[in-house]
């Protein structure tokens, strides 16, 4: 078995939910981590080891996604005016064209506030875990998280 096997055989479940997360299609979740995979192969040369290596799976999926949503014309304008500005992030992320856009408003954020917010909201990481990836307190990563989460609130009410 290939090292890219490995990595294959490792992540995809984990590459698959992401996608789920954002789609909610089986059949889009299926295509959009294939494509994921492939362009990890493609690009392997390019992972510089600066964050683990599902992150790095997990932007290429992400960009991929949005990628695939801009050509099926698939998300909607968000209407700050509407009730969907005062809903919970949480509660957001069930329907795909908000969650577009809080994907749209996580990508403006620096690090850490990005790859925590990914880490912990997409995949699903606790915040122990999450303390570890980074080598901090669990305390830093609860208070950072809720930094990263008023960001992309913040974000989403200028739209």
């Amino acid at each position: 078995m290939t090292r890219f096997e490995h990595i294959y055989n490792q992540y995809f479940k984990d590459v698959y939910r992401f996608v789920w997360s954002m789609c909610r299609d089986s059949a889009t979740a299926e295509e959009i981590t294939q494509e994921t995979f492939f362009k990890a192969l493609n690009r392997i040369d390019q992972f510089r080891g600066t964050c683990q290596i599902n992150v790095w799976l997990c932007q290429i999926a992400k960009n991929t996604y949005f990628s695939y949503a801009e050509k099926q014309k698939r998300h909607v304008r968000y209407d700050p005016g509407d009730d969907a500005s005062k809903q919970s992030l949480e509660a957001m992320m069930v329907n795909q064209e908000a969650a577009f856009r809080v994907h749209q408003a996580l990508h403006g954020l620096d690090d850490p506030y990005k790859e925590l917010f990914t880490l912990r909201v997409f995949g699903e990481l606790s915040f122990a875990q999450i303390s570890q990836l980074f080598g901090r307190t669990e305390s830093w990563a609860r208070v950072t998280f809720h930094r990263a989460k008023r960001k992309v609130q913040d974000r989403l009410k200028e739209d």
